[in-house]
């Protein structure tokens, strides 16, 4: 066991956000934490790292075990450089041997800039940076709050390989239900004050729930049932004196008091949208540059009704900039975005809209409209905010007081209240719980206009788009039929045509057949067994590094031999990702062909 958290308790204000809980970590555990916003996941992480003190309980670790946490919001040095940052409050011998793995490290997280001041980042490269920090630096556990946030979708799938393969123990708090299927052992559902342990990752602990609810469901139609019976018995009147009546008195007063089950509040969406015209967006050859870099290059499209878009590429390469420009807030350089007069765009910016921390989340809302007509009926703001989880008591409390994911949702309301019929999503998965997230899906399967989302959420847009659109550098743009496993399918198919033109050219049937050459097959066989004999040669080599004191000549030659290891393990891990993606489109052709 590395870490235990045992009877912890902790309240904020009014708000009993964890009652008597307990946790505990093994290595190997990889334990994703999962509820609904406001009911204390960053708190339970933040009790974990040491960053919290309960207001009772007790968390016990071993002296010698690390912990390195990312924060939701961490907080940096604004005068240190992106390197001295990744490095900050470790010996100087540490940076001396950790170095090159830190620039390949942030290389591929985006950051290329290794003497850039934190304080002109981002606030996605200032969590790239501060993730790097965590993954670099030694750690037996990792307490991890929302690691993909601000990441591309190429990114997310570095960081689940390399979790993957952590071999201490992880706990964290991620939306992103495809990084809980592939990464997570153990699901930790907060809900209520409580914690429910589920020995399964993401789908598994989905069948696991329901099959808990139902049992408390069905637990409690046996208790009404019996309650039923004994209350007839009790109104017929009792033998008071016989000592068996008074036992069965006393058996039913303990039913009659036990608590009923609660089931979790889950936010109730109502579709709300303005009619909206046969002319709705269209854009003719729109070019948008900045600094002399282009980022659109002489793009058209006409939105329809019903488009389902998902809008990917990898960070910075414009995918805000497309939105800002259909929203009207970015103007084209060259080119013209028309709008039809009927037009009533919501957009759900990354960044989010300016909010007053010191205005009450009623007022707030209230300013925006009084009531709001759906197809269930007209309801009141205040029953738009109950609808979406901030009963009477949160309405009446200041934003401030309010969790990073509660300000996302009281957001969302504030754009829905507008009853848009256009929706422009930049992110919207950031800091939105996983419950809120299949209810907005839900929501966009009923919306009557088009929807327009940038998300690096694969389950999100496998779950909403019919189409895609890939932004590339240099502002190219391109569009893909199908969701976004559709899409990457499609891309991989167009790098190999690249790779091997000769293969492009042969007839239909022969490129349906995917399969193994002997050589793949043999390679895709030992390959892992391959990357464990290169992590464990890493590993020996930083060992040896540590011992050689003042011996300079025998650290050089080490050094050497460690970047020539990490160069190596990242050709064999590009390789690897190349044979299972094979693997698994072998696997679905043959599935279809069943």
């Amino acid at each position: 066991m590395l870490l235990s958290a045992e009877h912890l308790s902790i309240n904020f204000g009014s708000r009993q956000l964890l009652e008597d809980v307990s946790l505990f970590l093994n290595e190997g555990d990889k334990v994703g934490i999962i509820g609904i916003n406001g009911t204390g996941k960053s708190t339970l992480l933040r009790l974990l790292a040491g960053d919290l003190t309960p207001d009772s309980g007790t968390i016990s670790r071993n002296p010698n075990v690390q912990v390195g946490y990312l924060p939701q919001n961490p907080v940096m040095d604004d005068e240190a450089t992106v390197l001295e940052q990744v490095f900050l409050h470790m010996p100087d011998s540490f940076r001396a041997l950790n170095e090159y793995e830190a620039k390949a490290m942030l290389n591929r997280l985006g950051i290329g800039d290794f003497g850039q001041r934190v304080g002109t980042l981002s606030g996605g490269q200032r969590k790239r940076v501060a993730l790097a920090a965590v993954l670099l630096h030694p750690a037996d556990v990792l307490v991890l709050d929302e690691p993909t946030n601000h990441l591309d979708s190429e990114m997310v799938a570095w960081l689940e390989q390399r979790l993957a393969r952590f071999s201490g123990a992880l706990i964290m708090v991620t939306h992103d239900r495809y990084f809980l299927e592939r990464v997570a052992n153990h699901i930790t559902e907060v809900s209520r004050g409580k914690l429910y342990h589920y020995e399964a990752n993401y789908s598994k602990y989905l069948e696991l729930k329901e099959q808990r609810q139902e049992m408390e469901r069905s637990s409690e139609r046996k208790r009404q049932s019996i309650l039923r019976t004994e209350r007839e018995w009790i109104m017929r009147g009792c033998r008071a004196r016989s000592t068996k009546s008074k036992d069965r008195i006393q058996r039913y007063e303990e039913l009659r008091d036990r608590s009923a089950p609660e089931a979790d509040s889950s936010v109730q969406m109502a579709s709300a949208s303005a009619r909206l015209g046969r002319k709705i967006i269209e854009l003719s050859h729109v070019s948008k540059a900045f600094d002399g870099r282009t980022v659109i290059r002489d793009f058209s499209y006409g939105v329809g009704r019903e488009d389902r878009i998902g809008i990917v590429g990898r960070n910075g390469v414009g995918k805000s900039t497309l939105l800002r420009l259909i929203a009207g807030d970015l103007e084209p350089d060259s080119g013209a975005v028309e709008r039809g007069a009927t037009v009533k765009i919501g957009y759900f910016s990354q960044e989010g809209r300016e909010l007053d921390l010191n205005q009450r989340v009623y007022d707030f809302i209230h300013e925006i409209a009084e009531e709001v007509k759906t197809e269930e009926g007209t309801f009141s703001a205040s029953q738009m905010m109950e609808r979406f989880l901030f009963p009477a008591d949160l309405q009446s409390v200041a934003i401030g007081q309010l969790s990073g994911g509660e300000r996302r949702r009281l957001y969302l309301l504030s754009i829905l209240m507008s009853s848009p019929n256009v929706l422009l999503f930049d992110e919207p998965t950031n800091d939105l719980d996983v419950t809120t997230l299949a209810i907005l899906e839900d929501y966009l399967d009923g919306f009557s206009g088009p929807v327009l989302a940038v998300s690096h959420d694969r389950y999100f847009l496998d779950r909403i788009a019919t189409s895609m659109f890939e932004i590339r550098p240099e502002g190219e743009l391109r569009r893909y039929s199908g969701n976004y496993s559709d899409y990457v399918e499609k891309r991989v198919e167009e790098d190999a045509a690249k790779e091997r033109p000769e293969r492009a050219e042969a007839p239909r049937e022969r490129r349906r057949k995917l399969k193994f050459s002997y050589q793949e097959q043999r390679e895709y066989e030992t390959i892992e067994a391959r990357i464990a004999d290169l992590e464990e040669q890493l590993r020996v080599c930083a060992g040896e590094m540590e011992l050689c004191g003042s011996d300079y000549v025998r650290l050089q030659e080490l050094q050497s031999r460690q970047e020539e290891l990490s160069g190596l393990l990242d050709q064999v891990m590009e390789r690897w990702m190349y044979l299972s993606d094979l693997a698994e489109r072998i696997e679905a052709q043959q599935e279809r062909s069943f």
